[in-house]
């Protein structure tokens, strides 16, 4: 019997309620392709999670990509335990994922199909909640939330967790584009004569991102999806290992290329196959997701990869068409790609980076053409900032400055939120809410009291702030010597030194009216200040605590945002700070790879001593 009549046997059972009228199990439908290559230290996890899925699972096969450290023989001994598991053995690496999967593809004889990677597992009951969803629907792709676990802390991070919220159906993909950012082909079930039928294979050979494409080729063929919020796959990320993942290593600008051509293939694969809606969504998706991470981490290679990344990035972006860039101008990816766009050298690099975050921050100078136009510098002023003054408050790339200074009689916590156009003056920022939250386990946040934020003056030359009325009253001119204006280096992403110590920002007192009267207020502020309690950071041990604000305005909007860490003489240093519980507590200000402050603790001699061994390691490798 072909694996046509059998799906379509499968089905009709499931249809009338046969499987499982009397308590009866289902037949054995599915086969897990599990890839691997010089990974003995995990693939026999992946393969054993694959078979502890119990009876729904027919067959695993295990495609070895000619590895040379045992990783086959541990295979071939475990299969003799265990008759689903079959081992294929490559007589030439690949180089890639894409072709593993194709020969674990084609020797597949279930009805359904999924994927595996030798460094990952399925969590318990994966494959009977996706079979369920399938048949339930009649559906030729089931597909569930993958979470991804950093190893050794164990935090895990939902993957795509907006689309797997609720259990869902759709008949065809171009009914949820929001399907095109999910471009894993792990997390999903797959009826076996649908992916043959339509010809649907991975790229062979050294390819990276082979799953952007397969994806692309799937919902290219329009199958029917159901969407289940149960965790269904568990992908290991670890950063640690002296050899990377493909995904992970991005060290070298040949992994930029291959993601831009992956995508440029998605893209047509997509176009080609006339669906025009999901194309322009994976163009949308390459700037708001693929761009803005690599952008966060270009400050940390060097002037070669830049000016090599930079070409590559221009090169595939000058592909897109207007129609490409009129979508949601405002959105942070597409006005980071513009600037690259306008620029035939890299510029910018630490403003891109801020924008970059998320949440977006788009941080001073605020430059304006001559007719008054908000752009983005006055070098690049073909890039239009406009439309932000159609983005309501809550979407606003808001930057707030940082500066945390830990110390013996206390640890002090000042922010500054600067003006955008005058849309933050429009809106009101009355209080900011702080809260710390674990970098390894997100459920776990210390949170401080609302904090009022107090309106400061912009500098000398902010014409359109001083002497125009607004809604909180008219201009004054105290405390202008603040450094948050134009030709501060607070503008460049450089040290602006301890926030507002020019003027009255940053001490947390009022410097009047001013900044509510600017109806464009580019260089106006606002302060608070708070004392930081170490007690409850250290309870949980040595750990990481990533800074989350809320800015509460007038009307009850609210805009969740991220901090701009700032630097200079004092700030961002180690400081051993007495404690009564502890005794010392270790505290580490320093800024993120996107620019955003975050603090690492470590109390008590324990802590210290930790500290002191990671530190040694590192300068030993």
């Amino acid at each position: 019997m072909n694996a046509e009549s059998e799906t379509a046997r499968d089905t009709e059972g499931h249809a009338d309620g046969r499987g499982d009228r009397h308590g009866e199990r289902p037949p054995a439908q599915v086969a897990v392709v599990v890839i691997g290559y010089d990974d003995a230290a995990h693939v026999k996890d992946a393969v054993r999670s694959a078979l502890a899925q119990g009876p729904a699972v027919r067959e695993v096969v295990a495609v070895d990509d000619c590895s040379r450290d045992g990783s086959a023989g541990l295979l071939e001994r475990l299969s003799a335990s265990e008759p689903r598991l079959k081992v294929i053995r490559r007589r030439a690496n690949s180089g890639g994922c894409g072709t593993p999967r194709n020969t674990g593809l084609d020797a597949v004889t279930s009805p359904y199909v999924m994927f595996l990677d030798s460094d990952d597992v399925l969590p318990p009951g994966a494959v009977d909640a996706l079979l369920t969803a399938a048949e339930g629907a009649h559906a030729e792709v089931a597909s569930g939330l993958c979470v991804r676990r950093e190893l050794p802390s164990g935090r895990e991070v939902p993957w795509q967790p907006r689309l797997y919220a609720l259990h869902a159906v759709v008949p065809r993909p171009a009914q949820r584009t929001r399907l095109v950012h999910d471009t894993l082909c792990v997390n999903k079930l797959y009826r076996t004569a649908f992916l043959r039928a339509h010809g649907i294979r991975f790229p062979e050979g050294r390819f990276p991102y082979e799953d952007v494409v397969f994806t692309a080729r799937l919902l290219a063929a329009a199958p029917r999806i159901a969407l289940i919020p149960d965790r269904v796959y568990v992908w290991h990320v670890r950063r640690s290992e002296a050899r990377l993942s493909i995904s992970l290593d991005r060290s070298g600008v040949e992994n930029w290329r291959a993601r831009t051509e992956a995508c440029r293939q998605a893209y047509e694969v997509l176009l080609g196959a006339g669906q025009k809606e999901l194309a322009r969504t994976a163009r949308a998706k390459f700037l708001d997701h693929d761009l803005r991470m690599y952008v966060r981490e270009l400050g940390l290679r060097d002037a070669a990869y830049r000016r090599a990344w930079w070409e590559l990035t221009r090169a595939h972006l000058a592909e897109y068409d207007a129609d490409d860039w009129a979508r949601n101008p405002a959105a942070p990816g597409r006005l980071i790609g513009r600037v690259v766009l306008a620029s035939p050298e890299p510029c910018d690099l630490p403003r891109l980076r801020e924008l970059a975050a998320r949440p977006a921050r788009l941080y001073p100078p605020y430059a304006r053409a001559a007719d008054g136009t908000p752009v983005w510098s006055d070098a690049i002023p073909q890039v239009l900032l406009e439309p932000l003054r159609a983005r309501p408050v809550r979407a606003l790339p808001l930057a707030v400055d940082a500066e945390l200074r830990p110390g013996a009689r206390g640890t002090r916590l000042r922010l500054r939120l600067h003006e955008l156009y005058g849309r933050v003056a429009q809106a009101g920022p009355e209080t900011v809410d702080v809260e710390w939250r674990h970098r390894d386990d997100g459920d776990v946040v210390v949170r401080a009291a609302s904090l009022p934020l107090a309106p400061c003056a912009g500098v000398p030359g902010a014409d359109e702030a001083a002497g125009s009325a607004g809604p909180g009253g008219s201009a004054d001119p105290a405390g202008r010597g603040g450094s948050a204006g134009r030709s501060g280096s607070a503008g460049r992403g450089n040290s602006a030194g301890p926030a507002g110590r020019g003027g009255s920002a940053g001490r947390g007192n009022s410097a009047g009216p001013a900044s509510h009267g600017g109806s464009a207020g580019s260089d106006c502020t606002w302060s608070a200040e708070t004392a930081v309690d170490l007690l409850p950071l250290a309870a949980p041990g040595v750990g990481t605590w990533d800074l989350r604000l809320r800015i509460r305005f007038r009307d009850g909007a609210s805009r969740d945002v991220t901090a701009h860490a700032l630097t200079g003489a004092g700030l961002l240093r180690r400081r051993a700070v007495p404690s009564a519980r502890h005794g010392v507590v270790l505290v580490q200000p320093y800024t993120t790879h996107s620019g955003a402050l975050a603090l690492r603790v470590a109390p008590g001699v324990r802590g210290v001593l930790s500290v002191a061994r990671a530190r040694l390691r590192r300068l030993l490798h």
